[in-house]
């Protein structure tokens, strides 16, 4: 029951912040854009989820997540254009760097899953009806919460043009995505020669989670993008960044891959002195967080 619980409260919490960014969005198909957004996610991930309980596989997790985004994407800029007959310069940049993000990482994730099989996540909550579709919904969040600065800018009935505070958040979200890209590489060329072992060069030397940093700073960069067009209910949206932190770091990443390591390597005395001088999220560049 716990999990249906939980599963029920992501779709009413999601559906009420659907509800305080409603005033200030366009509509298309004579809907609310950002009602239809709300379900086009959550349809996705229920249709996902049931052939891939059905043949016990994860394989599609993330892939899921992927088809989602990029469906999105085409259904906003879509009913912008629509709605305006054209599409101006600051939902055109949002809606490609959301893009370039999602095919990135989600053929990466795919092919990864691919090719070692399994995702050891997935182990136990796959043959659980409740906790496998908890999961799934639980992606759809993580997709709608990520979404939701996105969302404000490409349903707003405003036209801002590039200004100070877009170009800051186009600089976030290009130190974002390089270090999300980078890092994956570099763990990626590592694994092929050192399978088993911790890596702790490059990028994962100034960061535990250089890729988790990555991906929450290029979100960061969206939400900074999104500001000017901010106003009344809307700027509920900032929490958006905050989610993703916590998500990133409490739930489903980087506490689980802390745990794994200790399992792996907590009796070396190596990996004991790369924990102890290694910032866990943020890099050793920024040094108020070292």
């Amino acid at each position: 029951m716990r999990e249906y619980f939980l599963s029920f409260v992501i779709l009413i919490f999601s559906l009420s912040l659907s509800y305080l960014v409603s005033f200030y969005s366009i509509s298309f198909l004579e809907y609310k854009l950002v009602y239809e957004l709300w379900l086009l996610i959550f349809v996705i991930h229920i249709l996902m989820f049931l052939p891939s309980y059905f043949y016990q596989t994860e394989h599609y997790y993330d892939l899921t997540g992927g088809i989602t985004y990029i469906s999105c994407i085409i259904y906003l800029a879509l009913g912008r254009y629509f709605h305006f007959n054209y599409l101006d310069d600051v939902p055109l940049i949002v809606s490609l760097f959301v893009s370039i993000w999602t095919l990135r990482l989600s053929s990466f994730l795919f092919l990864r899953v691919k090719k070692t099989g399994k995702d050891i996540r997935f182990n136990e909550i796959k043959k659980d009806f409740k906790k496998f579709l908890l999961a799934f919904l639980l992606s759809g969040l993580w997709v709608f919460m990520c979404l939701l600065p996105t969302i404000v800018i490409l349903t707003s009935s405003s036209n801002i043009e590039l200004n100070f505070i877009t170009i800051i958040g186009i600089v976030f979200w290009i130190v974002g995505f390089i270090f999300e890209v980078v890092a994956d590489k570099q763990k990626t060329e590592f694994n092929k020669n050192h399978k088993g072992k911790f890596i702790s060069t490059g990028l994962w030397s100034i960061s535990q989670h250089p890729n988790y940093f990555g991906e929450f700073t290029l979100w960061l960069g969206i939400t900074i993008i999104s500001l000017p067009y901010l106003e009344g209910l809307n700027y509920v949206i900032l929490i958006s960044p905050i989610f993703i932190y916590y998500l990133l770091t409490n739930i489903s990443g980087v506490n689980l891959l802390q745990e794994l390591g200790n399992k792996r390597w907590g009796r070396l005395e190596a990996y004991k002195k790369y924990k102890k001088e290694t910032p866990i999220f943020f890099p050793k560049i920024f040094k108020f967080w070292s």
